[in-house]
């Protein structure tokens, strides 16, 4: 199995993360948005298994941050030229096992995933 684990090197969630995999052996490739950055083909696949609502992440600093006509009308289309203008808006972590995608950090989930 592959297992790629995309993500900001010093979020907490990822830590978290990286450290339960590690824990149970599990091989995995880190892709770190601000040394790699994102395309447009991965974010639209992200996009298109998960939904745009599920990826951006609304709840960080740097979505809030934005001005109020950012973050009005906000669809696929919209929330895909945000995350790839700043990956930092994308949730943490974007897992991805043999082409199927997981959103977030969840002992539970992942316990089921591997």
């Amino acid at each position: 199995m592959t297992v790629t684990i995309y993500g900001i090197k010093n979020c907490d969630t990822m830590k978290k993360a990286r450290t339960w995999l590690d824990a149970k052996g599990v091989a995995y490739r880190f892709h770190d948005y601000k040394a790699e950055g994102i395309d447009a083909a991965s974010l639209t696949r992200f996009v298109d298994a998960l939904g745009w609502e599920t990826v951006l992440n609304r709840a960080g600093t740097t979505f809030r941050a934005l001005p109020d006509a950012d973050k009005q009308d906000l669809d696929a289309k919209k929330a895909i030229a945000l995350m790839l203008a700043q990956p930092s808006m994308i949730k943490r972590p974007v897992l991805d096992r043999d082409g199927a995608l997981t959103a977030g950090f969840k002992p539970e989930i992942y316990e089921t995933l591997f």
